[in-house]
């Protein structure tokens, strides 16, 4: 990193430093010791921003101290970390600390973010609506996005590049896996009792049931509330600000109905297999 980038990262450890001390004023040290370390999870394009400013509620309601650091998974200026330095990052994250990123389900990182002591998110979505999501992030929000150009150069249509993104696209310079082994790579996270999985349909639909279990998940794994249980979910509600996060589109779910063509229904059934059965999304394969 360069020297501005190293400056504002040693200014959010100073301000983190702060932040706990003053938590540990307002609730007590014992509360705060007490609290586990939370990492909401998810992968690109399926509820990270939104989990995160859920989580960035907590220390409204109890001791948890959101330290406004980048996701544990990238640098200052947004650069991809090697596993080690991730690694590195979530161990060093101290009990109440909120965190947030991207972390496939994988050694060292399962049993880590599974121990005593933490608590872990696991945020996911239907496949369908990520690749819509992707893409329109890709063509529309984000200009230096590596699909940017195959997206907008090469293919002319939205049938072309959703199924581009169901397929997997291997150019140099536009490189994206099929989405069945984008999936594979998180999916193990739904097998680990120690980790909440969230629908991210839930999050925006059934929102208050969702954050009851967050509550009973994090009272399991130590934390004890400060407020009662409507104030906390009230409280939930209203860190969630659309507008503030840079990737926010429309936030919907079953928009890939407006999208997806026969064409790409019958691309996504090939290359997927039983994967909205597994998730719960679809009964059967007749959708």
């Amino acid at each position: 990193m360069n020297l501005y980038y190293t400056t504002k990262h040693r200014l959010k450890v100073a301000r983190w430093k702060i932040r706990r001390t003053s938590t540990a004023r307002r609730w007590g040290s014992k509360y705060l010791n007490n609290s586990p370390a939370v990492l909401g999870n998810a992968m690109p394009k399926s509820g990270s921003h939104l989990i995160s400013q859920v989580l960035q509620g907590l220390p409204q309601i109890g001791a948890f101290v959101n330290p406004g650091f980048p996701p544990v998974n990238r640098t200052e200026d947004n650069q991809i970390l090697p596993d080690a330095d991730i690694l590195r990052i979530i161990q060093h994250m101290r009990s109440g600390d909120i965190a947030y990123g991207y972390i496939r389900a994988k050694e060292p990182f399962i049993t880590t973010l599974s121990a005593p002591g933490r608590a872990t998110i696991f945020v996911y979505r239907d496949p369908r609506d990520m690749i819509v999501s992707h893409i329109f992030y890709a063509t529309q929000m984000h200009e230096g996005h590596g699909m940017h150009r195959y997206y907008t150069e090469q293919l002319h249509s939205m049938e072309e590049r959703i199924n581009a993104a169901i397929e997997g696209v291997s150019e140099t310079g536009s490189e994206i896996k099929p989405v069945l082994d984008r999936y594979d790579a998180y999916l193990g996270w739904l097998d680990k009792k120690q980790v909440l999985s969230l629908r991210f349909e839930d999050l925006i639909l059934n929102r208050d049931a969702a954050f009851r279990d967050l509550l009973d998940y994090l009272a399991d794994r130590g934390f004890t509330p400060q407020t009662s249980r409507p104030e906390a979910i009230a409280i939930l509600n209203q860190a969630i600000v659309p507008r503030k996060s840079g990737t926010f589109r429309k936030g919907k779910t079953g928009g890939w109905r407006e999208h997806f063509t026969e064409s790409n229904k019958g691309k996504f059934k090939e290359c997927t297999g039983d994967l909205l059965v597994r998730l719960r999304y679809e009964k059967d394969n007749d959708w």
